[in-house]
């Protein structure tokens, strides 16, 4: 199979001056204006900016702001030092990152594949902006399709008796810089401890639209209740199964006609496409999470 070079959206080059800041606050009067006049002291420009207030009168604000600052790799730290102040004023979380900083990806997957090609077509298209760092999987099904794009493939195996064993190795091929783990159709249930490392930071896609059909054959459960919508939902992982923040969720009409084959089409691509939205959102750092819900903006 011939792989072609991932190619690079025009818009995604000569980005190195821009950078994106993140923020949740209490709400409150001025939060806007002082970030608009610290960016404007320090010499940024503004070119997109998104408020979102839960209630003007003792809710939490949410906030995400582009801007350019010329010769930002020199002015980056001096710039969030400088932030401190206001961030403190107004009891801030916020994320300060380079747009030229490519998030670096670990993608887990099983047997079926329709969620991780997807994922690998967008990179491979420039589509998806981030680095796909590595594959690791409990299966070797996919290693020869995934190295055929260059990039590594972990075949760790995984049972009930090893389970804590297989996470440890797990993590240690992962490392250290990777930002996000996406488990597209990675048949197995993430440990607490697991998930301490990786907290709002591991994307999963559940085959329905939450909360429906947990457990198995989530299809067949679908054909027997004679549903007329299914779905998928893109969702953080957290301790509670499939009760993470919700990222994405999408639907199809689908009719009595439809057989348990051709709920698992429709439903395989709905999955995909989902996953792959809630993915770039993330890298984008659209994305706020508050207690069990998000902000996507």
């Amino acid at each position: 199979m011939e792989i072609h070079a991932k190619q690079v959206r025009p818009d995604v080059k000569n980005r190195a001056d821009r950078a994106r800041m993140l923020i949740s606050c209490p709400d409150g009067p001025g939060i806007v204006a002082a970030v608009s006049h610290f960016l404007h002291q320090h010499g940024a420009n503004i070119v997109q900016s998104d408020q979102y207030t839960m209630d003007p009168a003792g809710g939490m604000f949410f906030m995400r702001i582009e801007f350019d600052l010329p010769q930002l790799s020199v002015n980056l730290l001096k710039l969030e030092a400088d932030f401190e102040e206001v961030a403190s004023r107004f009891k801030m979380d916020w994320s300060l990152s380079a747009v030229s900083r490519k998030k670096k990806l670990a993608i887990f997957v099983s047997k079926e594949d329709h969620c991780l090609v997807e994922l690998l077509w967008q990179w491979q298209a420039g589509d998806l902006d981030a680095d796909i760092a590595l594959v690791v999987s409990n299966h070797l099904d996919m290693k020869d399709y995934v190295e055929s794009f260059g990039i590594p493939y972990h075949h760790i195996p995984v049972t009930a008796d090893t389970k804590k064993e297989a996470e440890q190795r797990q993590l240690d091929v992962i490392g250290n810089d990777i930002d996000v783990i996406i488990l597209a159709r990675y048949m197995q249930i993430i440990s607490p401890m697991f998930i301490e490392h990786y907290r709002n930071r591991i994307i999963n896609i559940h085959h329905s639209f939450l909360p429906a059909f947990v457990g198995g054959k989530p299809y067949a459960q679908a054909y027997n209740r004679g549903v007329k919508i299914i779905g998928a939902t893109a969702h953080y992982v957290t301790e509670e199964l499939d009760g993470g923040p919700i990222i994405e969720q999408d639907v199809q009409r689908v009719s009595h006609g439809d057989d348990v084959t051709e709920l698992k089409r429709i439903g395989r691509t709905i999955e995909r496409v989902v996953l792959a939205r809630a993915v770039k959102w993330h890298v984008e750092d659209r994305v706020l999470v508050h207690e069990n819900k998000t902000v996507v903006f």
